[in-house]
């Protein structure tokens, strides 16, 4: 009866190969899936020291599944919440079931509260960002902890304008207005003029426009600033910039020139009627040039802006995650917490491409990307599963062979008990 057990071993090694492969082949199209491999060995029976030297064998057993961790292919697409990891590592998540589980596969996305979970539900890790006591991120991460990333951020709030740059250039050769006092709504009571926008404290935008007066001195330009229509100059009638002769800033006044500012700043000031702030600006003139030819603007800056809503969410390659405002500001949410194991191979799986730690696979390593022993992030790409369907179908055909082999031995043995129970009779 030996060779009907060792046979029906080999049936159940050749039945567990091929339920192995026809997960692998299933699972072809399965993100950050990892194929098994079965892998087998032989039994013989253990007898005394030195005197089984003869023994056939008893068959075969399956050894171990063992899950085959190499690379997948990484294909972009669509989503910027989609993420691969290039090298080694696993993304850390918490799961209301299991605890924390790792996976491979990147296919993220927000639910109602505003976490990024994966398609199971469970919410992805990041590390917090440190901040000052004020609130202002510094740049670097608390890898002490980690975190439930969320996109539900607030709104990035305003900043009221307290300051900027003009650059530009003045005729020389300008003639004085013909009228005054100056007037914003009297062409004829300046030479030249430009626009920018600056924002209060509660982020509302204004209108700011300056205004150029040639003055009987060549060298020198009266300065006016209107917000809204208002005329704001901190002294419209000396709020002046003074030129050398060859056309450079010498200095820049709000007092007719009694006090000397060759840094170049101008002060301007005004109340918004929106219940703000009152504004106190200082725009800084020192690369305004006067000389021959045309009025030119180069450059107005100003260092206000509004409230800002989420547009989008960045991710670099060492997984730091940022939230992007339509006011053009960023907000650090976290860094992804990574995950590696001394022994891949001992990692529980628990379906949905998941895995628990063991004892066998050694203690968890954490990290972030693209540090020792982990790969970089890319976003808007996914790693398909690692599955060669050609190597799976001749598995699939090495496998039918062999169970069909031994059948044919079960089959063999049959026959030859059948000739014996003859012999008797």
């Amino acid at each position: 009866m030996s060779s009907f057990s060792i046979a029906l071993s080999g049936l159940t090694a050749a039945s567990t190969d091929l339920d192995v492969t026809a997960n692998n082949i299933a699972n072809a199209d399965t993100i950050g899936f990892k194929s098994s491999r079965a892998e087998f060995a032989d039994l013989y029976t253990q007898g005394a020291a030195d005197l089984n030297n003869s023994t056939t064998g008893e068959g075969v057993e399956l050894a171990t599944n063992s899950q085959q961790f190499t690379q997948g292919n990484v294909t972009t697409t669509s989503s910027n919440l989609d993420l691969a990891i290039s090298g080694d590592g696993f993304f850390t998540l918490k799961d209301a079931t299991n605890g924390t589980v790792y996976t491979r596969n990147g296919q993220f996305q927000a639910d109602a509260n505003g976490n990024v979970v994966s398609p199971s539900g469970a919410a992805l890790q990041v590390y917090p960002p440190l901040t000052t006591a004020t609130g202002v991120t510094t740049g670097a991460f608390n890898t002490g902890t980690t975190q439930d990333l969320n996109l539900q951020t607030a709104q990035s709030a305003p900043l009221a304008t307290t300051g900027g740059t003009v650059i530009l250039n003045l005729p020389a050769n300008s003639s004085v207005p013909i009228d005054t006092p100056f007037s914003a709504t009297d062409s004829a009571s300046y030479n030249e003029s430009t626009s920018t926008t600056v924002y209060d404290s509660l982020g509302e935008s204004h209108a700011a426009t300056f205004y150029f007066a040639a003055t009987a001195n060549p060298n020198v330009w009266n300065v006016y600033q209107t917000v809204d229509g208002h005329d704001v100059s901190a002294n419209p009638t000396q709020t002046q910039l003074t030129f050398n002769n060859a056309g450079g800033l010498v200095s820049a006044t709000n007092d007719g020139g009694t006090t000397n500012n060759p840094a170049g700043n101008l002060n301007f000031a005004y109340a918004p009627t929106d219940g703000a702030a009152p504004l106190a600006i200082q725009f800084n003139f020192k690369d305004t040039t006067a000389y021959g030819g045309a009025f030119g603007v180069t450059a107005i800056t100003q260092n206000g802006y509004a409230t800002g809503q989420l547009s989008t969410v960045a991710i670099d390659p060492t997984g730091i995650v940022s939230a992007v405002y339509t006011n053009g500001r960023s907000t650090q949410l976290g860094q992804l917490a990574m995950a590696n194991f001394p022994n891949q191979q001992g990692l529980k799986q628990l379906g949905s491409t998941q895995w628990a730690a063991t004892f066998d696979s050694g203690d968890v390593v954490e990290g972030t990307a693209g540090s020792a022993s982990f790969g970089n992030i890319q976003a808007g790409a996914l790693e398909s599963s690692n599955v060669d369907l050609t190597t799976a179908l001749v598995n699939m055909i090495t496998a039918q062979r062999a169970f069909d082999a031994n059948a044919q031995v079960i089959t063999t043995a049959n026959q030859e008990s059948q000739t014996v129970i003859g012999i008797d009779r």
